[in-house]
């Protein structure tokens, strides 16, 4: 996988997994060195994602590692045999944001995504005329230009659930993010009709959790869980004031899949779900 300037979320994340993987034996990059036979700044440059690393080297590291996890092992080769600047998220290199960029190619990958939406509706399932008035909400306000260019990525990103092979995806919307007026009325009316076309897929999963469900745990901010082939290399991506973040220590994965289970757990199932979004759509 040919590194990029600056290196992407996904690339950081190759060479992460390589120094776990090696710190996980308790070796240093001396006697890791000695071990590939390879120079320290070598395995050093490779973990910081500086440069890349090809199959064939992951699989012999790992096998110097003594990696038991042959499926965890096929999945680094499988990140390293990829190529940047052949997805379509490169026509925005220069003009989006890069955690943007990341994030498309986190879906992109990912075999499942699992979504918890406070106040916004997933931005996959967005229609344009939504999508328009929440970027339209920025501070300070987008030229028109910039808003054209917003809009456009995150409709591109719905591309995602078009594939022969889409991520199964999971839904948990709080009613708190139904009944947010971003736009008129008829732009939320449009926006919960395309909501629930969309949740006919077989590929998706659309929850509410109601405001009688009570209280639950990260309640203040939408989360992300995008599960990669191997539990190893899952991820999650939570809002934060300033654009988003991205989590992967074993801590973050663990505590976070509970967060989303509880939730679940307080959620309504698939039918009463789309029964109490065609109820708030009735109201509006």
């Amino acid at each position: 996988m040919p590194v990029r300037k600056p290196p992407t979320v996904r690339q950081r994340r190759l060479g992460m997994e390589l120094r776990r993987m090696r710190e996980h034996v308790g070796l240093s990059l001396t006697e890791a060195a000695g071990l590939h036979r390879v120079d320290k700044t070598a395995i050093s440059n490779v973990e910081s994602a500086r440069f890349g690393v090809s199959a064939d080297r992951i699989r012999v590291w790992a096998g110097n590692y003594s990696c038991p996890d042959r499926a965890y092992v096929d999945a680094l080769a499988n990140m390293a045999r990829e190529r940047a600047g052949s997805n379509w998220w490169d026509e925005f290199r220069d003009s989006i944001a890069s955690y943007m960029l990341d994030l498309a190619e986190l879906e992109h990958h990912a075999v499942g995504l699992r979504h918890v939406q406070i106040t916004h509706l997933p931005g996959l399932l967005q229609h344009e005329d939504y999508a328009r008035a929440v970027f339209c909400e920025a501070v300070p306000p987008m030229s028109t230009e910039a808003l054209d260019l917003q809009v456009g990525f995150r409709l591109r990103r719905r591309a995602v659930l078009d594939r022969s092979d889409p991520p199964a995806c999971s839904f948990l919307l709080h009613e708190a993010a139904l009944r947010m007026l971003f736009g008129d009325q008829a732009v939320v009316r449009r926006q919960l009709e395309h909501m629930l076309e969309q949740s006919e897929r077989e590929a998706v999963t659309l929850r509410v959790v109601p405001f009688s469900a009570g209280g639950f745990p990260s309640a203040g901010s939408s989360t992300m869980y995008a599960s990669g082939p191997v539990r190893q290399l899952d991820t999650v991506q939570i809002d934060v004031p300033n654009g988003i973040t991205f989590l992967d220590s074993e801590t973050h994965l663990t505590n976070y899949r509970a967060v989303l289970d509880r939730m679940e757990q307080r959620s309504l199932e698939p039918g009463p779900s789309r029964d109490f979004i065609h109820k708030v759509l009735h109201e509006l």
